[in-house]
């Protein structure tokens, strides 16, 4: 096993590197930045901007900058902001795993147990139905579903906050301010819910399908074994290796914010800075945000491997 993470850290490197490059060049060879899309900057002011901030080097000067400053932590610096980038997502981005994070929890947990329930009765009347409204929820668009969400829960019977983390102008500490930031996440996470919920089940009721007609399941059951030991045992801990890799890509979605929900809901996380930092096109933060949620990719691949090799030693073999 020492081997096999030791091989899959090397792999990483020049991965994280590759991606650097990339990033870089997308931004950089963009038409036009942040100074470039200042209207009251006088042709001199904007020159020397440019040459305080280093936007007059060579294209590959910049880029060893840029990655020196990577190598040390550092994102680089906000020019709409005026604050490192480090510090600004700092600000913003525990609000996204905080709403991101309780979402997984509840679509994960209704994945699993609904598409483990629909596949132990395939063609059944619940399995219809739940492909019925596994479908009906794909297939809203986020941003009409948040809006029916707030019409319904906030502006028609009042029960709910229509947007926001707390309420306006509010002072609350302690059990007050976790009561108001619990209220306010209860639309924006069941809209996440409804939208992620659907595929996950359909792809655990796939793998679970292909699970129960293998032989090992006809043996368990020909023992004489109770078919909740069965499934519980044998069959869903099969079931469950090849969701491990999807398990590797949450991580960066736990940071990266469900951009189109926390406009609608207005809240400050990840989302809304990514729609700020690209209309105003503060390229700094758009490069350190992307290249924080590419190296969370990949360490988020690398987790799903040394679990998937952890989980059937056969991986560790082959590889």
């Amino acid at each position: 096993m020492k081997n096999f993470i030791l091989r899959r850290l090397l792999q990483t490197l020049p991965m994280l590197l590759f991606a650097s490059f990339i990033i870089f060049m997308l931004f950089a060879k963009t038409p036009g930045d942040f100074i470039d899309g200042n209207i009251t900057l006088t042709a001199a002011r904007a020159a020397e901007l440019k040459a305080i901030y280093g936007l007059d080097q060579p294209l590959f000067t910049r880029y060893l900058h840029w990655l020196g400053q990577l190598l040390t932590g550092d994102l680089g610096f906000s020019l709409q902001y005026q604050i490192p980038v480090s510090q600004l997502l700092n600000q913003y981005i525990w609000n996204s795993f905080l709403l991101a994070s309780i979402a997984l929890v509840f679509y994960w947990g209704i994945g699993l147990a609904v598409g483990i329930a629909s596949a132990i009765k395939p063609n059944s009347l619940f399995d219809h139905l739940v492909s019925v409204l596994v479908f009906a929820a794909m297939s809203f668009p986020t941003f009409f579903l948040c809006l029916l969400l707030i019409k319904w829960f906030a502006v028609d019977l009042h029960w709910l906050p229509v947007g926001g983390m707390t309420n306006t102008g509010t002072d609350a500490t302690g059990w007050a301010y976790v009561t108001q930031v619990a209220a306010h996440l209860v639309l924006p996470v069941l809209a996440l819910v409804m939208l992620q919920a659907g595929s996950l089940t359909r792809y655990f009721r796939a793998s679970m399908l292909d699970v129960v007609k293998m032989d090992f399941i006809r043996t368990a059951r020909a023992k004489g074994l109770r078919e909740r030991t069965v499934i519980l045992k044998h069959a869903m801990r099969n079931a469950l290796l090849p969701i491990i890799t999807l398990l590797g890509f949450e991580l960066p979605g736990l940071f990266s914010g469900a951009i189109i929900t926390e406009k609608v809901f207005n809240w400050p996380g990840a989302g809304h800075i990514q729609i700020d930092s690209l209309a105003a096109r503060d390229y700094p933060v758009l490069m350190g945000f992307t290249m924080f949620l590419a190296v969370l990719t990949i360490l988020g691949n690398l987790i799903a491997d040394v679990l998937y090799a952890w989980a059937d030693p056969r991986i560790r073999v082959r590889s």
